[in-house]
């Protein structure tokens, strides 16, 4: 019997709302581009500095390692607003992208467009930026998605029947301790009363093994070697090892100087020297491995802090209010057939606006305020609530005049 990996990254970047004052609302309807960088996010900017840290020479390795190892596969997903991103500002990036997909050994997993919590909140909404998603993923890539991941692993059973019922191979989850039970992440499983779409689960403590204590000099295990990281892989007889992590934990979260490039190009290498290892795509896994059991998620969890629930994006009243608000205005908002209005409410809808209002650990300086652009969460909600009473003034004029 085969062992795999699965391996599955994530791009994402989202379209941040640049300093916006209530004096621009009801004046100035761009709330994304700054004239000068240093007053706030600069979405141009952010991209090529992570793409120069950390996309290209992934890309390179990756590439590399699948033109070296036949067996070596991967799966990713990308935003639409990442794609978005780089056909404005890094059209090679993309393309770079499209190269590895080439390989015919890459899968892209399917989401929402806009990286929302659409699911949450709008059913219809959500569905259609699912199918946008998928129609960009066509058009740049000449593939179409199979199975699904939701906005930071958001997962409950609700999804997997949604996944069931779209006809995906398989969705994409945390494997949560407290869901798991007595459990092991490492076999394939089947959401609870779905007939054919396939569960596949996070192993965190490995995923997280590279993804954040790679570099950690504290770390009982540091340095890491490939070598002693392939044995934990292979220490039991399941058939799977999903390992699921951001993009950006290579060279971004870990930087290049650590040694992560070379590890990661390492892993092929120690990982086939048993004749029964492999790789295999997320869809491949699904079809390879009957259910080893049914998985009950009443409660939604994420791949996100110490909870693994929602309270990253929706903890406090902040978060709560502005995202009721704004998924509150869809009916009006898809009612004036306006692109450009429509497409600026979506980009509002992207998860990482209410992300970076998260005031849990913000005093402590974590993961939160590292990846806001923002001097504060309360800064971050203030930009946002007057980007969307201006989209509000905006839906106001269209409407005085049909």
């Amino acid at each position: 019997m085969p062992k795999a990996i699965q391996l599955y990254l994530h791009v994402h970047q989202p379209w941040r709302v640049r300093h916006y004052s209530a004096f621009d609302t009801g004046a100035d309807h761009n709330y994304w581009h700054e004239i000068n960088h240093h007053s706030g996010a600069n979405n141009a900017r952010i991209l090529r500095k992570v793409a120069e840290k950390s996309y290209f020479p992934t890309n390179a390795v990756l590439l590399e390692m699948l033109q070296k190892h036949p067996e070596f596969k991967l799966s990713l997903s990308i935003t639409g607003t990442f794609i978005e991103q780089c056909e404005q500002y890094l059209p090679e990036l993309l393309e770079s992208f499209r190269a590895l997909v080439r390989t015919g050994r890459v899968e892209i997993v399917g989401e929402t467009y806009y990286h929302s919590l659409a699911f949450f909140y709008n059913r219809n909404e959500f569905n259609r930026q699912v199918d946008m998603h998928a129609r960009k993923i066509f058009e740049v890539f000449g593939v179409r998605p199979m199975s699904f991941r939701n906005t930071e692993l958001a997962y409950n059973n609700d999804l997997g029947h949604w996944a069931d019922s779209h006809g995906y191979k398989a969705v994409l989850a945390e494997g949560w301790d407290k869901v798991l039970g007595w459990r092991s992440p490492n076999f394939v499983y089947q959401p609870f009363g779905a007939h054919k779409t396939k569960l596949l689960l996070k192993n965190y403590k490995l995923s997280d093994d590279m993804a954040f204590r790679f570099s950690n000099r504290g770390w009982s295990e540091w340095p890491l070697t490939m070598e002693k990281y392939a044995s934990w892989l292979d220490a039991d007889d399941a058939p799977l090892v999903n390992l699921f992590m951001d993009y950006e934990t290579f060279g971004e979260h870990q930087w290049a100087d650590t040694g992560i490039f070379d590890f990661l190009k390492q892993l092929p290498h120690e990982w086939l020297k048993r004749p029964e290892h492999t790789f295999m795509t997320v869809s491949e896994a699904a079809d390879a491995f009957d259910a080893h059991d049914q998985i009950d998620v009443p409660h939604t969890t994420t791949w996100a802090d110490t909870e693994r629930d929602l309270s990253a994006w929706l903890g406090n009243r902040m978060q709560q209010e502005s995202q009721h608000y704004i998924y509150s205005l869809e009916p009006a908002i898809m009612a004036t057939r306006d692109i450009n209005l429509i497409g600026d409410w979506r980009r509002l809808t992207t998860s990482d606006h209410p992300y970076y209002m998260s005031t849990k650990y913000w005093n402590d300086g974590d993961v939160h305020a590292y990846f806001s652009p923002y001097s504060s969460p309360y800064d971050a909600f203030l930009y946002y609530m007057n980007a969307l009473r201006d989209v509000r003034h905006r839906l106001d004029e269209i409407q005085k005049k049909q």
